[in-house]
């Protein structure tokens, strides 16, 4: 598992007074870059595998300015040229929002899928959630 801190800003918060739905999966993406780093250690976009194929998030607490948040981020499956993460955002004891987001290993250049290699299956592996 991998987890980020995000400290909500006050952009982020709407008419409401609680963080705005869209920067959930904002957060999310931000939760995933070490995912990222596996396929793309430097983060180069002229390099960049990973094509994000679906996504899906659950609302399940309000969020708020005063605290920070934490992104977990878990592998949830590996398949041949894809995989999925599965997310959660939690503010103190409060699980706030769950999500899945589905990519596709790519190649820019060919514009084709192609299998993920070994040695990031290797990596996606070690952060496997328990099911």
């Amino acid at each position: 598992m991998f987890t980020t801190t995000i400290t909500p800003r006050v952009s982020e918060t709407d008419g409401a007074g609680h963080i705005n739905n869209v920067f959930v999966p904002v957060w999310f993406e931000a939760g995933r870059r070490e995912i990222f780093r596996i396929l793309t250690p430097d983060l180069s976009f002229a390099r960049w595998r990973a094509t994000l194929v679906n996504m899906n998030v659950d609302y399940l607490e309000q969020i708020y300015l005063h605290e920070d948040v934490e992104v977990r981020t878990w592998v949830d499956r590996i398949g041949t040229k894809s995989f999925t993460v599965y997310e959660e955002i939690w503010q103190s004891d409060r699980h706030c929002a769950k999500g899945t987001a589905t990519y596709v290993y790519f190649n820019i250049e060919a514009q084709q899928s192609e299998p993920i290699p070994t040695d990031c299956r290797d990596a996606l592996d070690a952060h496997l959630r328990e099911k």
